[in-house]
């Protein structure tokens, strides 16, 4: 187990940063009463909002649009055991508005998997957490690393 001083608690702007400098995370819902996780591409809006592109008649859909859902996104060097690790939890929304999708339309990354009937979901940031592992590994405080 690693020792709590090995992690540091990330502010909110600077988990909106790290989130910016990747392009993939994982959207964590409710599928049929089960927890379900699924790797997207995505891209972030100016208030922190994660962007993602899916097929407007796909599962994700139906079980997002109007959901609470948590966003993970991450970066971990594992010869350094380093990394961190950001967490976005609020509703998830497919934009409907014309206007704010022809906004949305131009900043959001294109799907990786596109479809003929793509919508746009949009996940408000109501909560935003991140811990940072500092590098190095330590038991309890012992260093590991040597």
């Amino acid at each position: 187990m690693y020792a709590n001083d090995g992690f540091r608690e990330l502010k909110r702007h600077e988990c909106l940063r790290l989130l910016a400098g990747v392009p993939v995370g994982r959207i964590v819902y409710t599928r049929r009463a089960l927890p379900a996780v699924l790797p997207v591409n995505f891209g972030l809006d100016g208030d922190g909002a994660v962007l993602l592109r899916t097929s407007a008649v796909s599962d994700l859909v139906r079980a997002v649009d109007g959901a609470v859902v948590a966003f993970e996104a991450d970066e971990i060097d594992a010869a350094r055991h380093s990394g961190w690790s950001v967490v976005v939890t609020g509703p998830a929304s497919v934009v409907t508005d014309p206007a704010e999708h022809r906004r949305l339309t131009r900043s959001c990354p294109l799907s990786w998997a596109p479809t003929p009937q793509e919508v746009l979901v949009r996940i408000r940031p109501e909560l935003v957490t991140g811990r940072e592992l500092i590098g190095g590994r330590t038991l309890y405080g012992v260093d590991l690393t040597t």
